[in-house]
This record gives C-alpha cells, structure tokens and sequence, in this order.
C-alpha cells in the first residue's frame, strides 16, 4: 500500500476518537450498511470502527485465523482452545511475546523470521537474539504445549 494511502487511514482512524457516540453509529452504518450495535459503548465502536477501515484497506483476518479466535470466544475457558498448527504459521503471520515489558512483534517469512530489521532462519534464532540466553523458539512463542505440573 501507498504510503500516502497509509498515512490517510491514520489520519481517518486518529479523527474517530473526536467523535461523539451517534457520529460514531452514524459512521458505522456508512461503512457497514447495518445500525451499529445498540449495546455497544463508544470506546468500542470506536475500535470496531478503526478496526474495520483498517481491515478494509489492508485485508482482514484469513478464515483460519478468524475460526480460532471464534473458538476462543465461544469456549468457557481460553484452556480449551487449541493453539494453532505451528506449519500453519506461513509468510506474513505475526508472533506476538512480550519479554521484561517490551512487546516483540516476529513475523513469519517463507523461509525464515524477520524481527528488528533481521532476519533469522528459526524462531529459536529469534528467541535467542531477544533473551540471550538459548530458548525454544516455538515455545517461547506459545507455539507449543506447556508441560502440566503434575
């Protein structure tokens, strides 16, 4: 995308926090088609709404990616929603950990991982260039089942 295309959709989802809760309806139904939500608060509109100009420009979520997070909130409990396929992590999924307060953002390329302006060949390159210490990159990344303590 244009990066004058870009800065126009950060200026239109920045302006929506200007805006009282019936602009906001009203905006929503011009982008939607439909009446927004009745029982939603502003400060959600406000997300949905940036959400989906957002999701408009740049795409939306795969199928895959929107029946997990269906699962996970339609499940009583996040502990029975399995994690993704690690294979189905291919080019241009984000990884997303925190480590000692700084949020790390990894994406995934088709042979390989990119994180601060590197590229790494696995996710224990990764993980291992954030701690400094050796990880495994998968688990680091949720990626894989935790050992339950008996």
């Amino acid at each position: 995308m244009a990066p004058q295309a870009m800065a126009r959709i950060e200026v239109e989802v920045a302006r929506l926090g200007d805006l009282d809760l019936a602009v906001l309806q009203a905006r929503w139904r011009s982008v939607t088609g439909k009446a927004a939500p009745a029982a939603v608060s502003k400060g959600l509109l406000l997300r949905m709404l940036a959400y989906r100009l957002q999701a408009d420009a740049l795409g939306d979520l795969d199928a895959d990616t929107a029946r997990f997070l269906d699962r996970i909130a339609l499940s009583p409990t996040t502990a029975a929603v399995p994690l993704p396929d690690r294979e189905r992590i291919g080019g241009g999924g984000i990884l997303v950990r925190e480590w000692e307060g700084v949020t790390h953002r990894v994406m995934a390329l088709k042979d390989g991982f990119a994180w601060n302006g590197g590229t790494y060949r696995s996710l224990s390159e990764v993980a291992r260039a954030i701690t400094g210490v050796r990880w495994n990159g998968p688990r680091f990344f949720g990626l894989r089942d935790k050992v339950r303590a008996s």
